[in-house]
């Protein structure tokens, strides 16, 4: 049940206080509470909407219920479904994603629009990379909600480890060197050029590891040249797209953001791969590290990336002009 309230006005009754970015109304959502999760509880599906750190923090008190069949877990996780499969068995473990982000305001929870005409995509799987009859039932419960469509996949530890690395590695990081304001981000090309490699260490990292891209789209980002990757960045954060969720959820979730991107490096540098980047913007993880100087320029960007794409263009362009004159 929800309750249409002017933003302007306090609520009437207690409840989930949602306000979508941008939106002149709140909805308050009469939910259903129980205090606590007990052995004899029967549920047909539990969602964890928890980070990997907290998560596992609740696995032994999961494990003491032996009714629900499925604990569908739905955060950030680098580290894989192994302790959840450990403690609750392998045909009770799913993984997930949830999406949109948005942040606390007081009561009110900010969250960015969901419509039916631009639905969000919830990517969720079974552990061990098989689609079943449950993967397919929880995927038609998850899109009775409006404007959301789910993607069932068959890599969903992969689709998460390289979720953390597009993120973690570099842009996080830039953000909270930037003191977690975006516009200041988009002004600063030295962690906008930081921010670029670090991912892109994040992702040859992983490949060498064995872990394939996902989605393999991902891997496009590791050829694309360096200033196009600053200069898209940069106009996204300029533009502060996603504000709510990208300001709100680094401000809100840094140790957890912490906890990922020191189980990322790790890894990556397991398998050999340099990590210099990631390694310089490391200790704006730590709050008590001074904010990267506003607008600094001092790198070079690396402009032979274009040099190689430029030359094949112009030779394509010469050699269409050529085969049409003949035509």
């Amino acid at each position: 049940m929800f309750t249409i309230w002017p933003a302007w006005a306090r609520p009437p009754s207690a409840g989930v206080v949602i306000q979508e970015n941008d939106a002149d109304q709140q909805e308050v959502a009469h939910v259903s509470v129980t205090e606590t999760f007990d052995p004899e509880d029967d549920y047909d599906l539990v969602l964890v909407v928890m980070g990997e750190p907290q998560a596992t923090r609740i696995l032994d008190t999961l494990a003491e219920n032996e009714h629900v069949p499925t604990f569908l877990f739905m955060g950030n996780n680098f580290s894989g479904a192994d302790e959840m499969v450990q403690a609750l068995g392998k045909d009770r473990v799913m993984l997930g994603f949830p999406y949109p982000g948005g942040k606390r305001d007081g009561p009110v929870m900010r969250v960015l629009p969901a419509n039916e005409s631009n639905p969000w995509t919830l990517p969720i799987g079974e552990v061990d990379g098989t689609i079943r009859p449950r993967t397919r039932e929880v995927a038609d419960l998850l899109e009775d909600m409006r404007g959301y469509r789910v993607d069932i996949r068959t890599d969903m530890e992969n689709w998460l480890k390289y979720h953390v690395a597009l993120l973690m590695s570099g842009v996080v990081p830039a953000l909270f060197a930037a003191d977690t304001k975006m516009k200041r981000l988009g002004k600063t090309r030295d962690l906008l050029v930081l921010a670029v490699r670090a991912t892109k260490e994040a992702l040859r990292g992983l490949r060498k590891a064995g872990h394939a891209p996902s989605p393999p789209v991902v891997r496009i980002f590791e050829y694309v040249p360096e200033p196009i990757c600053v200069w898209t960045i940069g106009w996204l954060m300029r533009e502060e797209y996603a504000k709510v969720s990208v300001e709100g959820h680094a401000e809100a979730a840094r140790d957890e953001m912490t906890h990922l991107f020191e189980a990322l490096r790790s890894h990556i540098q397991q398998a050999g791969v340099s990590t210099e980047a990631i390694d310089r913007l490391a200790p704006y993880y730590d709050p008590s590290t001074s904010p990267y100087p506003e607008e600094k320029q001092e790198l070079s960007m690396k402009w032979r990336d274009l040099i190689a794409p430029a030359i094949g263009i112009g030779a394509l362009a010469l050699a269409i002009r050529q085969l049409c004159g003949e035509a």
